[in-house]
């Protein structure tokens, strides 16, 4: 069954540096086991929130292991944000998932 991932930041100053490098890194080749990816402002409650739909938890675990190996926060455009905690983050599996 697929599972989603989310994270949730503050909203700051708007950049999205950070997460256009990381879009550049992975480049344009599919991420396996993704179904769907999804970011952007939720200015109701005040975050960044972003959220990924996986075939398993397995494929979100090894695509989080990839991440954190391949950058450091000192990559980043804006190693002044890349520490920042989530104030919320989870994995949970799925009910039902249907593609549209």
């Amino acid at each position: 069954m697929p599972v989603v991932f989310i994270q949730e930041f503050p909203i700051g100053d708007r950049s999205t540096e950070n997460y256009e490098y990381l879009k550049e890194r992975l480049g344009d080749d599919p991420i396996d086991g993704l179904l769907v990816h999804t970011a952007g402002f939720d200015d109701d409650n005040g975050v960044w929130r972003l959220v990924d739909v996986w075939e398993t938890r397995e494929h979100a675990d090894r695509f989080m292991q990839k991440m954190m190996q391949m950058i450091t926060p000192d990559d980043l455009p804006r190693p002044d944000t890349a520490t920042q905690e989530p104030v919320r983050q989870g994995l949970y599996e799925l009910h039902d998932y249907i593609a549209g």
